[in-house]
């Protein structure tokens, strides 16, 4: 009953939040004055496979209460981003609004390990808003290139001397849907959801198949040098480029690595892109501004499986790829 209460009252400040957010920004008697696009704006609660959950849960008054609540709060979440209205401001009592709806999905809907990249609201609209990051505050674009949808999101983390844990940079993997389906579905396209998220073979096929894809890097740690990072490719690009590809790959890592100039500086919330663009070309961009393309398949397969391969940066984040492929390739099925 505590824990009814305590998510009783999350949803009371969610809406409450939001209430004031609207009765000072958008007036009831105006919404049919917005615009035709703010008006098919719509907010959804998105999630790649169905929960199971146990029938006394389902139909308890609780369950539809907080149900209820959680919809009003949608709905009004909808007509705040119609106006534009900012989500990413506190509330009165200190606690951040997608924390809230994070916390209440996860009440409602357990999973054995919870993700705020799937536990979160997604906008459906022409321009989906950014998708921001709620361990490091870092937003990624919900789309990269007109057609690389964001998969997931994760965190690089690096020890000092044993003692301590920083997080270097927050990361998102993008992949191209029509590519996806171009090379996936073939394969995967007549498997359920639930066999496609343990099906340990999609990101391997992933990585190798020809697909558009991007993984960008947001820099969280303000005291990070171009020299570090360059470093730390040396060591992490280099042990998989002998991995797959022998031990005959000294040059094309020293090609990769000396992209990274001592000349660029990379402050906190600087970006690095790394594209693998059809033929297996990968292209580096340092804040939007080109630094290299090599051709080079083993290339492009060392840098994803930092992100998706055996030993990931980021379990969890890898997962949460696997999910969001499975949900694209279940779409591509007939109804």
């Amino acid at each position: 009953m505590r824990d009814h209460v305590n998510t009783s009252a999350h949803v009371g400040n969610l809406l409450n939040y939001m209430g004031n957010i609207v009765s000072n920004r958008l007036s009831l008697k105006g919404v049919s004055k917005l615009p035709a696009q703010a008006q098919q704006t719509m907010v959804s609660l998105r999630f790649p496979f169905l929960f199971s959950q146990p029938n006394n849960l389902l139909g308890s008054t609780y369950f539809r209460r907080l149900f209820s609540s959680v919809a009003v709060g949608c709905t009004v979440v909808a007509a705040g981003v119609s106006t534009g209205v900012a989500i990413s401001q506190s509330t009165n009592t200190g606690e951040h609004p997608f924390d809230t709806i994070n916390y209440i999905l996860s009440d409602i809907l357990p999973l054995n390990n919870p993700s705020p990249f799937w536990a979160s609201l997604s906008l459906s609209s022409e321009n989906p808003p950014p998708f921001v990051d709620l361990k490091t505050g870092m937003p990624f674009p919900s789309v990269l290139n007109n057609s690389q949808r964001l998969l997931g999101v994760g965190l690089r983390r690096k020890s000092i001397f044993g003692l301590k844990n920083i997080d270097v940079y927050a990361f998102g993997v993008y992949a191209d849907e029509g590519d996806i389906t171009k090379y996936l579905v073939e394969k995967y396209g007549n498997l359920s959801i639930s066999a496609l998220k343990d099906n340990k073979d999609l990101h391997e096929d992933l990585m190798e198949s020809d697909v558009s894809m991007t993984i960008r890097l947001q820099i969280v740690y303000g005291k990070l040098s171009i020299r570090s990072v360059r470093g730390a490719f040396e060591e992490s690009i280099g042990s998989r480029l002998q991995k797959f590809g022998g031990p005959d790959n000294k040059e094309l890592l020293q090609r990769f690595t000396t992209q990274f100039k001592d000349e660029y500086k990379i402050p906190r919330g600087s970006v690095i892109e790394l594209s693998r663009e059809h033929g297996h070309v990968l292209r580096t961009r340092i804040d939007e501004q080109e630094v290299g393309t090599i051709q080079s398949k083993v290339l492009c397969r060392a840098v994803l499986d930092l992100y998706l391969g055996e030993q990931p940066f980021d379990q969890q984040a890898k997962q949460d790829v696997g999910m969001k492929l499975a949900s694209i390739l279940d779409d591509t099925l007939p109804e």
